[in-house]
């Protein structure tokens, strides 16, 4: 049987649509109309809010995508946080989850088995129960969960209420759709890779809970449509502009040298096209730090909006649990240009 990053052309979140392309296809019929309704398509947002009564909303997201690593309990793992991070994202807490896995037909049972309880024990880490599911045939495997959260309304998180004057935190190393790229690509051996993995492996619930206790302007998790789509969807949503400092990246081992080799997911070039001409890039920014920062990852972190008061006190306390944060810019009033970098 062949090992299951052959079984795919794309790897992780870099099979996601464009943010473009995913515009054009949904269009604007969509029935999404209701007074509890809190939170829908309209900014784009990690999941969606229905409030239920004063105290209590429900959090509903769902994620999916083909093998960035051939091992299928690391791979179900990987799938099962990446599902669950946005409700994270949304300041809630993850609860119940459905499993969703298209596997081929000459898959083994093993395999199979594997992958399932990856993401069983990914979601028991989390406290999320995972109540049943839905598997059918498909020539490329994918896994991975509907998943439902809680939270108390007063206390939502959203990335449409960043402000002018905030830092932004990013709590994880980027890179990881060109290194799943090096990867498939047999130009990187399993050792080399574990940091990724380890990364993608690791919740955002410790960092979550890290700023659960501070009045955090906005979040948003880092996934599909990469760093700059992401702090794009932020901008756009919250009418402000954001100043990126690039040098304070925090970016895998060799992921610039892949980069400069030209080992780029074709997910990367979707998301450049989407936005570039959204962006302002000054003092020459080399070429393969701009891929990166277009480059789709896949169990990302979160990019926090922090009021600058607290920023420091609020990084510190996320270093305890998110080691790799860093305080990679600043929002502004709007301007020209919805994300400048330096």
């Amino acid at each position: 049987m062949k090992k299951l990053t052959e079984k795919t052309t794309h790897a992780g979140c870099a099979v996601k649509f464009s943010p473009g392309d995913l515009a054009e296809m949904l269009g604007s019929d969509i029935n999404s109309e209701d007074e509890n309704l809190l939170i829908g398509f309209e900014n784009n947002d990690d999941a969606s809010v229905y409030l239920i009564d004063d105290n209590t909303a429900l959090i509903q997201t769902v994620d999916i995508f083909p093998p960035m690593v051939d091992d299928p309990y690391i791979y179900g793992q990987i799938c099962a946080a990446n599902s669950i991070s946005d409700i994270y994202a949304m300041g809630g807490t993850p609860k119940l989850a459905l499993n969703i896995l298209c596997l081929p037909e000459d898959t083994d049972s093993v395999t199979a088995e594997s992958i399932i309880k990856g993401g069983s024990d990914k979601a028991k880490e989390a406290g999320v129960i995972i109540t049943g599911g839905h598997t059918i045939k498909d020539p490329v495997p994918k896994y991975g969960l509907s998943v439902t959260g809680f939270a108390d309304p007063a206390k939502l998180l959203c990335n449409s209420t960043a402000l002018p004057g905030d830092k932004l935190i990013l709590t994880k190393k980027i890179g990881t759709g060109i290194q799943a790229s090096a990867y498939k690509a047999g130009i990187i051996s399993d050792e080399e890779y574990a940091e990724v993995l380890d990364s993608m492996l690791r919740l955002n619930k410790e960092a979550a809970q890290s700023i659960g206790n501070f009045d955090i302007s906005c979040t948003t998790d880092i996934s599909g449509f990469g760093l700059l789509g992401h702090t794009f969807e932020i901008s756009e949503a919250s009418n402000c502009s954001v100043k990126i400092f690039s040098e304070n990246i925090p970016v895998f081992g060799n992921t610039e040298l892949f980069a400069s080799m030209g080992i780029l997911p074709a997910g990367l070039y979707g998301n450049m096209k989407h936005i570039q001409d959204k962006c302002c890039f000054i003092n020459d920014v080399r070429q393969d730090k701009k891929d990166i920062l277009f480059d789709p990852q896949t169990s990302g972190g979160l990019l926090i909006s922090v009021p600058s008061d607290i920023c420091e006190t609020v990084f510190t306390e996320l270093k305890k649990t998110a080691p790799d944060a860093e305080i990679i810019g600043e929002v502004t009033p709007k301007e020209k240009y919805d994300i400048f970098i330096e």
